[in-house]
């Protein structure tokens, strides 16, 4: 069963969080990425409290400290050592461009950044770090391990045998995590997380779907996504699952037959990536597999059908989240997975539904819970945070709730256009472009229109997507002519961003130039 969610104990300081799951779980092997080096419990906490050390001698208490690295278990030991001296991590998007990396650090007041040469001269981004150089301090962990002396190494022991007696003590009020929103629809939001949002989530989690700490989670999805970092790093280490962390979700080579080799559980993805995996996995790579989690994009049906007619019917949970809300919002269950929702929301969330002028169908999804934001940074001045209104955070999300509790997405409320003075939904017609193409990718945008207000643009990987197969389908279906694109434009991928999720920025700049 599940654990029960208890709103008073839920929410607490992360590191402690920590030190609580190794007396709870005992001192097994926690933590592996692919240098399959595992770390216990303890080595984790002495290899955070002996990295953290040296990095609290060069930055100032709740200094906010960059941390630009793949997901890792170096990206663990970082951010638990930064919060073991009470530093708060500032986790940057090296796949959003100089312009975002070094915006990002302006607005959230960072002054160092902690990065690998290792990594960058792997993933190329030589000249990314040449441009936030110029915004920040790199601090290179290569050069600062070899500063490590047997001291240090003594002290670490030390430490991870009384670990309370040696973390800087915090609350679970203090700052847990800035992160940036994705970007899809435009310029990203720098988020404050607290220390309670974060491990109020993980608890909310455990109280929603029946987690075994003898499992393992596979996560190759960035640590500066939210999801990624809740649930590719907390999530498991802190109910005692292990952690294997992968670099990069775009590794399907390399990633399906990991999964088999090291026994995976759980996996974290979305609907993109798992299609990429299933179409080049062999025979018995995900027969470990106990259920996949989907977030940031739909999960299609024919996602569904794939994997219960070629992979033995695992169960494919599409969930719901916001970066706002730490980022677990809603997800579907095991023994409770109805496609085409998100599943129930997660213990201790409340929801407002509020109707939107011009849309018939849903209503606008307001959130409130332990796990929702101290708020957004100040835009000009990093020391200041936006408290969300009364605790409602707005998710800008138009949801329906059935009787049971499910919650399904029909779209963004920036994600409709107004056609002759009639709200449509993009959302729904890319599904419409799914039912008749069910095997492309595919995005629609609005572009102004000097007679109807906007026009409906579909971007598409489908080399044969012609507009008379829409109309004759929408015909059909009962669906309305203007929910037809009347332009397709044809590109050989559909734009995504590194967290997985549609490109919305940049399919409008493709419509927009076409």
């Amino acid at each position: 069963m599940p654990n029960a969610f208890d709103p008073t104990t839920a929410a607490r300081p992360v590191f402690d969080a920590l030190i609580e799951a190794r007396a709870r779980f005992g001192d097994k092997p926690i933590i592996e990425d692919q240098d399959r080096k595992p770390l216990t419990y303890t080595g984790l906490i002495r290899a955070a409290f002996v990295l953290g050390r040296k990095i609290a001698a060069m930055t100032e208490p709740g200094e906010r400290v960059g941390v630009l690295l793949p997901s890792s278990m170096g990206s663990a030991i970082v951010f638990f050592g930064l919060h073991a001296y009470g530093r708060v991590p500032v986790m940057l998007n090296f796949t959003s461009g100089a312009r975002n990396v070094k915006g990002a650090c302006k607005a959230a007041g960072v002054k160092r950044v902690l990065s690998a040469k290792r990594f960058v001269n792997l993933a190329k981004l030589d000249d990314l770090m040449d441009e936030v150089a110029k915004a920040a301090e790199i601090v290179w962990l290569d050069d600062v391990r070899k500063t490590i002396s047997l001291g240090d190494k003594l002290f670490g022991l030390a430490a991870g045998a009384a670990p309370k007696r040696f973390r800087t003590e915090t609350r679970a009020e203090d700052p847990g995590v800035i992160l940036f929103t994705s970007g899809s629809f435009g310029t990203p939001k720098g988020v404050m997380l607290t220390q309670g949002n974060l491990t109020a989530n993980v608890a909310q989690v455990a109280a929603h779907i029946d987690l075994d700490p003898n499992w393992v989670l596979f996560n190759p999805l960035p640590t500066f996504h939210c999801f990624g970092l809740t649930g590719g790093i907390l999530l498991p280490l802190l109910t005692g699952m292990k952690a294997f962390e992968y670099p990069s979700p775009l590794h399907a080579r390399q990633i399906t037959p990991l999964l088999k080799e090291v026994k995976a559980s759980l996996l974290l993805a979305t609907d993109t990536f798992i299609n990429q995996y299933a179409r080049v996995a062999e025979p018995g790579d995900f027969d470990s597999l106990e259920f996949i989690v989907c977030g940031a994009e739909k999960v299609r049906d024919e996602t569904h059908n794939l994997f219960d007619a070629q992979f033995g019917g695992i169960p494919v949970l599409e969930g719901f989240g916001a970066t706002e809300a730490a980022p677990v919002v809603a997800v579907n269950q095991p023994g409770a997975n109805r496609r085409g929702t998100v599943g129930k929301l997660l213990p201790g969330m409340e929801a407002k539904l509020e109707p939107v002028p011009g849309i018939e169908r849903g209503q606008r999804l307001y959130l409130r819970g332990p796990n929702v934001m101290a708020g957004y940074l100040a835009e000009g001045d990093p020391t200041q945070v936006e408290p969300p209104v009364d605790g409602w955070h707005d998710t800008g999300d138009i949801v329906e709730i059935d009787d049971d509790g499910y919650v399904s997405i029909l779209g963004r409320v920036k994600r409709f256009a107004k056609i002759g003075g009639e709200m449509v939904s993009l959302a729904a017609v890319e599904g419409l472009a799914e039912a008749v193409w069910p095997d492309g990718r595919h995005a629609v945008v609005s572009v102004p229109d000097p007679k109807k207000g906007e026009r409906l643009v579909l971007v598409t990987d489908r080399r044969d997507a012609e507009v008379a197969s829409l109309a004759a389908f929408a015909r059909t279906n009962g669906a309305p002519e203007l929910a037809v694109p009347k332009k397709i434009l044809k590109v050989p991928e559909v734009p995504v961003l590194g967290t997985g999720k549609t490109d919305y920025v940049a399919i409008q700049r493709l419509a927009e130039a076409a």
